[in-house]
């Protein structure tokens, strides 16, 4: 296995929206909220890139052999005015999915390691991911208030 890294292209369009279609499948079975069709990804794709335009973000491309197995969406964010100034920019790793027949071979922490990589590279100190959660303190604080557990942020201090 010889992964390379390298941003994505137009042409990545359709690999790049297969895996979220698969990401979404996944994710169905936790949350009951994903949809499992193929236009979900789609619409979503459009979403994203949408999205990274704005926050001079980009999708990166783990492949094998000349095979898309991993993307991940990378963008540079500021926090609200709240945030010390040394903290209020930050990466953020906005998407990352791994193909099914992939996982398992640190496809996941190379990308991860290339988003700290481009963070460290802005002169940034905090890296930010979203994850989908179960059974943290801050679940029973939200049930009380009538929320139920869905993401939670996690950071990474560099």
């Amino acid at each position: 296995m010889a992964i390379t890294l390298r941003p994505a292209l137009t042409r990545d369009r359709d690999a790049v929206v297969e895996l979220i279609h698969q990401l979404n499948v996944f994710e169905a079975d936790l949350t009951g909220d994903r949809r499992r069709d193929y236009g979900g990804a789609e619409g979503y794709y459009g979403e994203l890139m949408q999205r990274l335009s704005q926050r001079n973000g980009r999708i990166i491309l783990a492949v094998d052999d000349g095979v898309i197995v991993g993307a991940m969406g990378f963008s540079l964010d500021q926090d609200a005015a709240y945030m010390a100034d040394s903290m209020r920019r930050h990466g953020t790793v906005t998407d990352l999915v791994v193909h099914e027949n992939w996982r398992g071979r640190g496809i996941g922490r190379m990308l991860l390691a290339e988003a700290e990589r481009l963070t460290r590279a802005e002169g940034l100190k905090r890296l930010i991911i979203g994850v989908l959660v179960a059974n943290e303190k801050a679940e029973r604080t939200y049930r009380s208030f009538g929320f139920e557990p869905y993401v939670a942020i996690m950071k990474k201090e560099l």
